[in-house]
């Protein structure tokens, strides 16, 4: 589609009001950057800048308008500037501290319990005939619930970044970027619970030397019904969650990723469980999942910005899968170790906390860099060598957030692991689990604030690039440290407590 040219931007206009303007846009880089250099992404899914001058030419309407959509309708560069002062009042909010704690803490503390209840129906279902036949399921879990990471979360960063970056204000436009994202969410949960199934056959094979037919069957219907199903809940929850944090003025980039999470997991675990437990209807169900992807497919087309990520959106997401069913053989491995019993109640709580907290940081770095920075450009500081201290060192908001979710770790993780130990009635608190909850974080914050610059400086778009990688980095990084944390109590004798 192309944009026809504004009325106001065919007036002719003079050099001294061009040199003015410059020099106004030079004396503030981070407006100038977000309005005189709107971004767009190229065919690879690359961030580009385009250059505008005083007089505006049409332009076609593409990718990366679903962030900033407003900046192609065509006005001048005056008009722009008077209305990139005003965005300012429009952006992000202005937050204290004690702000950020309370937008995180409630949605934090709404994902530990969805996490907890994840574990303990994790630990119910174990004993279960169809799990205690197909162990492969194990595998097929952390890649099922990182399904959340992959889609729900990004797409929480997405819609996050266009609310703060002010817009998602005309109405059409915002109803068109959910539905398309909505639609491209249910074709991508469609194919990566297919996938997902292959993946974690391929390694059953592997690793047992033998894979049943009626297994991989089992496998491949269980996984596609559960990721469509919670992908279409959870896709609604988070568009109302986005839309609710917007009109009560409230930083969507703090709430949004962890309340996609905040029963993800509950909610996925459940129907992979109940799924099971009627193979025939799943068989039929399955199919007309599988008859649908045509419809996806048109649907997310007709949005400019969901018919780039079609394209180039699956590189990601498919990576991530990969990644996180290694952590489900490590899983796999562990739950058929007796001397690692217990070690699944507490999977879903390390792992996902981990990628909860993540997630927020990710999504606020990605919008500071939107706001300020022109794709490509990144901050003073982060153009040399990579230190951890620059993290959680200095003035800035990012700053103050990473320091944040990083203390909210140890008292967070000792209620929801003190929870779930009583629950199961044990003797001793599992304190070396609060060891590995906290050495996850604290690298998953340092590799989130590594990674997502270097996504922005190769002019790739960090909210559908970083989440992904980070959350499913957490399921095997989680996974690993809690299988060394059960060996280590095992080798003290004391995992029988745990």
């Amino acid at each position: 589609m192309v944009v026809p040219e504004s009325q106001d931007n065919q007036q002719p206009s003079s050099s001294s009001v061009g040199s003015s303007t410059s020099q106004q846009y030079r004396s503030n880089p981070s407006v100038s950057q977000h309005s005189e250099s709107p971004q767009h992404f190229n065919s690879n899914g690359n961030i580009s800048p385009v250059n505008t001058s005083l007089r505006y030419e049409p332009q076609e309407y593409t990718e990366t308008d679903f962030l900033l959509p407003n900046q192609l309708y065509g006005r001048s560069s005056l008009s722009r500037s008077v209305t990139a002062k005003d965005a300012q009042g429009s952006g992000t909010p202005p937050e204290t501290v004690c702000s950020m704690v309370l937008q995180i803490l409630v949605p934090f503390l709404l994902a530990g319990l969805g996490t907890v209840s994840a574990g303990i129906l994790l630990d119910v279902v174990q004993n279960w005939d169809v799990f205690q036949e197909i162990t492969e399921i194990f595998i097929l879990v952390p890649a099922v619930l990182g399904m959340k990471g992959n889609l729900e979360m990004t797409l929480a960063s997405r819609l996050s970044t266009a609310v703060n970056t002010g817009k998602m204000e005309s109405s059409r436009e915002k109803w068109m970027l959910i539905v398309g994202n909505l639609a491209l969410k249910q074709l991508q949960a469609t194919v990566l619970g297919l996938l997902a199934s292959l993946m974690a056959t391929v390694l059953g094979w592997m690793a047992e030397g033998k894979m049943p037919f009626n297994h991989v069957v089992l496998l491949c219907s269980t996984s596609v019904s559960t990721a469509f199903v919670a992908s279409l809940l959870q896709g609604i929850i988070m568009v109302a969650v986005i839309i609710g944090s917007k009109r009560m003025g409230i930083n969507p980039d703090n709430v949004a990723t962890p309340m996609a999470a905040s029963f993800g997991d509950l909610i996925t675990l459940a129907l992979l469980a109940c799924l099971n437990l009627y193979p025939h209807v799943l068989y039929l169900v399955d199919l007309l999942f599988l008859c649908l992807i045509p419809l996806w497919v048109v649907v997310s087309s007709k949005h400019p910005a969901t018919h780039i990520l079609l394209r180039t959106g699956w590189e990601p997401i498919i990576t991530a899968m990969v990644i996180s069913s290694i952590g489900g053989l490590i899983l796999d491995k562990s739950v058929s170790d007796p001397n690692l019993a217990g070690i699944i109640v507490y999977a879903p709580v390390i792992n996902g906390i981990g990628g909860n907290l993540v997630s927020i940081q990710s999504s606020r770095i990605s919008t500071n860099l939107h706001l300020k920075f022109s794709p490509g450009e990144v901050p003073e500081d982060r153009k040399s060598c990579y230190n951890p201290c620059r993290t959680f060192f200095g003035s800035g908001a990012n700053h103050r957030s990473a320091q944040i979710l990083l203390l909210l770790v140890i008292p967070g993780q000792f209620i929801f692991l003190y929870t779930i130990h009583l629950m199961k009635g044990g003797h001793t608190f599992p304190s070396p689990l609060l060891t590995v909850a906290f050495l996850s974080v604290f690298s998953l914050l340092c590799i989130a604030d590594c990674m997502v610059h270097c996504l922005w400086r190769r002019r790739k778009d960090p909210d559908s690039y970083s989440i992904p990688y980070l959350t499913a980095l957490g399921d095997l990084l989680g996974t690993a440290l809690l299988s060394l944390a059960f060996l280590m109590l095992w080798s003290i004798g004391d995992s029988g407590n745990v």
